[in-house]
């Protein structure tokens, strides 16, 4: 059940004059902790309430924060309590497409892409082809390598290697003479 904690014998004005007698009230939640807000009574009109200002977890430690409100905090909270924000409706929201992320890797012999041709760029040079094969993803390189066939490995092998092994690997397939 609340209850009023304190009432403040200085009176809070409002920007536009109107006074209000502040006073503290707390209650306990269903959770058994105690919620603190403050109630501004004006002299004649419809009291006005804030927002939750604390969670205490006890009915004592909410009296204590009572005790120590500052006439700086009752004007904002005045302020806070008489300029509320809005929040906005939240709009519908479709439900998701699929129920799962779609698989890692596509398997049974599926045409996968490259994101470069590794033999184009190394006939500009193997640093250059280095710095393009190091600046790209694990799963970039597995599909250079199965693209181009690199490798007789599958690809959830091949992806269980570290990037810099997979490097090597296309680096060692486009230097070799057989290839390209």
């Amino acid at each position: 059940m609340a209850e009023v904690l304190v009432e403040f014998d200085e009176p809070i004005a409002a920007e536009d004059g109107t006074r209000y007698t502040a006073r503290a009230c707390g209650g306990e939640m269903r959770d058994g902790k105690w919620q603190g807000w403050v109630e501004f009574v004006p002299s004649s009109g419809d009291p006005i309430c804030s927002a939750r200002e604390t969670t205490q977890p006890n009915r004592q430690d909410t009296i204590y924060w009572a005790t120590g409100l500052t006439p700086v905090f009752l004007q904002g909270s005045l302020r806070r309590a008489l300029n509320r924000p809005v929040r906005p409706i939240a709009r519908a929201i479709d439900p998701p497409h699929f129920a799962a992320p779609a698989d890692p890797f596509v398997t049974g012999g599926a045409r996968t892409e490259s994101i470069l041709d590794p033999f184009s760029v190394y006939r500009k040079g193997e640093a250059l082809l280095r710095r393009q094969l190091s600046a790209l993803a694990g799963w970039h390189l597995v599909n250079i390598i199965t693209h181009y066939g690199l490798s007789r490995d599958d690809p959830a092998t091949l992806s269980a290697r570290e990037p810099v092994q997979l490097v090597e690997l296309i680096i060692d397939a486009v230097r070799s003479p057989a290839r390209g």
